[in-house]
């Protein structure tokens, strides 16, 4: 395959400061480098590469876009473009990163004690200690204001019970963002790998996301210290501006995938020979690959603006939801209309079309699913609630 030089029709890195175009080359010489390689081998045995956690912390890449506490201190748009490249090499390496940063530094960072900062961010920042974010219970996916893990006061301390699931980064994880009803209101709590009562086994059996460790979270009377309740934060407020921050950077991080689809499609359609030229010179094929190309353009300059304004403090809920819902959307066909670029060969681990597709199928429903996003933008359209 030839030397992959990005996607950028509309000239879009003319817009990038040289901090976001330095970051971005960075990260994508680091996943030509050491995660291409390497990648298709975990997907296969359905193990996540533990080896590249170190390299990510040296990078400076989980919670880039937060200051203070030895974090980078990045831009959203430098964020996003790290998400893109990461996601070039698989979801697995942008969830996890994703998880560490938007969902479980990030609460820390923005409703923890100071003493909680101090603990667990640098250590975070470094790859030192691995988070997850526990919301999502076997019964309750779209609608978390369902959940039925509880918290109860005991004097001293808080008893969780409780289970949740679909968690990334679950089994490895150091701690554990959870939330929890505590008197009927939701609150966060963080939970210390090795407390008592707390079990987070690893689901098998993916066929999507297989590079990437998904856990079971439970709780049976889980004691842990008042020092680890989240203060500033209660109600789905907490867990859900936690959501728009991984959002956010699905928006960026699904573009890397249809961009790394739609390079691996233009150079096997230049180099596949049927009826005696290659399959680029027909008028169907060179139809899907401009119809790719002005797909992830228009995405492209969707993420961007979506970038600086939420770099500006701009960026409402809505216009984070259309920006995860259409990129998504749009890299998920791309990587079907790749695989039939790509004949019978797409099927082949010699291409990344196949373990991509099914990645962006759990993507397409993680973090708010395709039609609830719909939802979220039609009340915006109306003023009407159709969740309920």
């Amino acid at each position: 395959m030839s030397k992959y030089e990005g996607v950028d029709f509309y000239n879009l890195d003319q817009h990038l400061t040289e901090e976001e175009l330095m970051v971005r080359d960075l990260v994508r010489d680091w996943v030509d480098e050491e995660v291409l390689p390497i990648i298709e081998d975990y997907y296969t045995k359905g193990t996540f590469p533990l080896e590249l956690i170190p390299k990510i912390g040296e990078m400076g890449l989980f919670g880039c876009n937060l200051s203070g506490y030895e974090c980078a201190g990045l831009s959203n748009v430098a964020y996003g473009v790290i998400c893109q490249e990461l996601e070039r090499g698989d979801s697995a390496i942008r969830s996890c990163v994703s998880v560490q940063g938007s969902l479980t530094m990030y609460p820390i960072h923005a409703f923890g004690t100071e003493e909680q900062k101090n603990k667990y961010l640098p250590g975070m920042a470094k790859g030192e200690l691995i988070g997850c974010f526990g919301l999502t219970e076997p019964d309750h996916g779209s609608d978390p204001g369902g959940m039925e893990t509880k918290a109860v006061d005991d004097g001293d301390s808080y008893v969780l019970n409780g289970a949740k699931m679909w968690i990334t980064n679950g089994t490895i994880a150091d701690l554990a963002i959870v939330w929890a009803k505590l008197d009927g209101k939701i609150r966060g709590f963080i939970v210390e790998k090795g407390d008592k009562g707390f079990s987070a086994p690893e689901m098998k059996g993916k066929h999507s996301l297989r590079a990437s460790i998904t856990s079971e979270l439970v709780f049976q009377d889980c004691r842990i210290p008042k020092d680890r309740i989240l203060p500033e934060v209660q109600g789905l407020k907490g867990p859900l501006s936690c959501l728009n921050q991984a959002r956010f950077g699905i928006a960026w991080g699904s573009l890397g995938a249809a961009m790394g689809c739609f390079h691996s499609s233009v150079d096997y359609a230049k180099s596949r020979i049927m009826f005696k030229k290659p399959i680029a010179s027909f008028q169907l094929v060179q139809n899907k690959l401009a119809w790719m190309l002005r797909e992830i353009t228009k995405g492209q300059l969707l993420a961007y603006h979506l970038g600086r304004a939420k770099d500006k403090g701009e960026a409402t809920p809505e216009m984070i939801s259309l920006g995860k819902m259409n990129n998504v959307d749009i890299a998920l066909q791309i990587s079907r209309t790749s695989r039939d670029i790509h004949g019978a060969n797409g099927i082949l681990n010699e291409y990344p079309i196949m373990r991509h597709m099914a990645n962006l199928e759990s993507v397409y429903t993680y973090e708010g699913t395709h039609d609830i996003h719909n939802l979220i933008l039609g009340r915006w359209i109306t003023g009407l609630q159709a969740f309920e």
